[in-house]
């Protein structure tokens, strides 16, 4: 009788097992063919990179996304990409003025957002990666970021039957090579674009998404005096610049990579796409809010040799000028960007 029953609760449980297999299989997979799709306002301008040589897929995107999370990317597999590019801050390195590498050391620059990267022809806070494939190296090989070199890379990733599988599924080959790694974290990376923000739902519908009186005229208070290096739409005109922090430079910017006189002390204009979340601010992160920001070109700008001709004689904003452009630099906040479920770990 016993026996009996036992037989009766094993057939039920495989009943009850197979529905509930059934009823999963419906569930929407994580990342679909129609979730890669990659799509832009018609107000962007044209992008830079358009993965002509490097199609995307749901594999692609994936195994892109397993590796920017995976921290055996570095030397003693505790650091990974996602370490200093987190996405509730818009890929930037939460409240910390220097990322934190490899050993528990420091890094020399704050770390930048990682978004809209299909537009830019440079990256780094200097300029020093020309492309975007090209970009992840940087930190892979850096001594005080993750340490690690491509090499021992590949070997580990080798090693993994995981690994095997996911490559084999996005570039059908039987090999792993630096290449096809680099490939997947664009398609990873590349699919971070930021465009939802307040902002741009008030361009796209100014009557359903209305700004504030204070917004309104924080926008034109912008348009007039941050616009010609922070252009919208990316609100950044990608040009190297000295903005004033520095008399004498302990970081020497963009000449580090030209070794040009001229370049010393000039870094890349960042985007002001969600600046409300990517604090500190500056390469060297010594400004710890906005208004600080707004403080230094009103009447903290250091003079030298190379100082950007525009910030000579610095800024002039009022109070109730600096509360407005803080008030339009939130509407640059894109939470719909930060809370994408695609790019969550």
């Amino acid at each position: 009788m016993i026996t009996r029953i036992f037989i009766y609760c094993i057939i039920a449980f495989g009943i009850l097992n197979t529905i509930s297999c059934k009823i999963d299989s419906k569930v929407k997979p994580l990342v679909t063919d129609d979730d890669i799709v990659l799509s832009w306002p018609d107000y962007f301008p044209t992008p830079v990179y358009n993965f002509e040589e490097n199609p995307r897929t749901k594999e692609g995107f994936l195994l892109g996304k397993k590796l920017f999370y995976d921290p055996l990317l570095s030397r003693d597999n505790t650091i990974s990409c996602g370490s200093c590019h987190q996405q509730f801050v818009a890929f930037a390195h939460s409240d910390h003025d220097f990322s934190h590498g490899i050993d528990n050391l420091l890094g020399v620059r704050n770390s930048p957002v990682l978004f809209n990267l299909m537009w830019q022809k440079e990256f780094f806070w200097d300029g020093g990666s020309k492309h975007i494939e090209v970009q992840p190296i940087g930190p892979i090989t850096n001594p005080i970021e993750m340490d690690e070199t491509l090499e021992n890379v590949i070997t580990k990733l080798s090693n993994r039957a995981d690994y095997r599988s996911l490559f084999k599924s996005a570039f059908n080959s039987d090999s792993i090579t630096s290449q096809q790694m680099l490939k997947a974290l664009v398609q990873f990376m590349g699919s971070f674009i930021s465009a939802t923000s307040r902002y741009d739902k008030h361009l796209q519908d100014p009557g359903k998404h209305p700004f504030s009186t204070d917004e309104k005229s924080g926008l034109a208070i912008f348009e007039q005096k941050c616009g010609s290096c922070h252009a919208p739409p990316l609100f950044t005109d990608n040009s190297y610049r000295n903005n004033g922090l520095d008399e004498t430079f302990v970081d020497s910017g963009r000449f580090h990579i030209t070794n040009i006189n001229s370049d010393m002390g000039k870094f890349k204009v960042p985007t002001l796409r969600n600046i409300e979340l990517s604090y500190p601010y500056m390469h060297d992160g010594r400004f710890e809010s906005l208004e600080e920001v707004l403080s230094h070109y009103t009447n903290g700008v250091k003079q030298s040799g190379t100082l950007d001709p525009t910030l000579a004689n610095g800024i002039n904003l009022s109070a109730t000028e600096k509360t407005q452009i803080v008030a339009f630099l939130k509407t640059l906040t894109d939470i719909e960007f930060t809370k994408d479920e695609r790019f969550k770990e």
